[in-house]
């Protein structure tokens, strides 16, 4: 059963279950169709895989996603990953355009970094495209700060 809205119709933020991959799905095809600018992964990376590649993503229990839901349709989403290194990265981070300016992206990225807590994590690490100005904004404003280069991207982290 979808997640509905508060009274107040505000979006509500939760985490994903497997369950939730085409809700998973229909935000990121959003947030690669509306922001394409914002991320380094492109919509056709994701068309090519199928449903498969979809309910793929949330296999692995040690991977973390929530979504903004407004009633039944997504507007918003972040995700966090286990790294090689140990060190928990944030992704995916989007809101969509009508939905922005209501703190659903500092609500995404703090259930994200609870998340990382909850696995014993001391810092949260995040790319962002050093293009992406607004993004790279909110970051510092949640207490991020930059701590390399990788390419075209600022590699942050936040001590958490």
């Amino acid at each position: 059963m979808p997640p509905v809205a508060d009274d107040g119709g505000r979006p509500v933020v939760r985490p994903v279950t497997p369950a939730d991959w085409a809700l998973w799905r229909e935000a990121r095809i959003a947030s690669l169709t509306a922001s394409p600018e914002a991320f380094k992964a492109r919509l056709a990376d994701w068309e090519r895989g199928g449903e498969e590649q979809w309910r793929a993503r949330f296999d692995d229990p040690a991977t973390y996603g929530v979504l903004a839901v407004r009633g039944a349709r997504p507007v918003g989403l972040a995700a966090g990953l286990p790294a090689a290194d140990g060190l928990p990265e944030l992704r995916s981070v989007w809101v969509a355009p009508e939905a922005r300016g209501q703190g659903l992206a500092g609500g995404l990225i703090g259930a994200v970094e609870s998340w990382a807590r909850g696995t014993g994590a001391r810092t949260l690490r995040l790319s962002v495209l050093t293009a992406n100005a607004r993004a790279v904004a909110l970051y510092e404003r949640l207490g991020y700060a930059t701590d390399g280069r990788a390419g075209q991207e600022l590699i942050m982290t936040k001590r958490l």
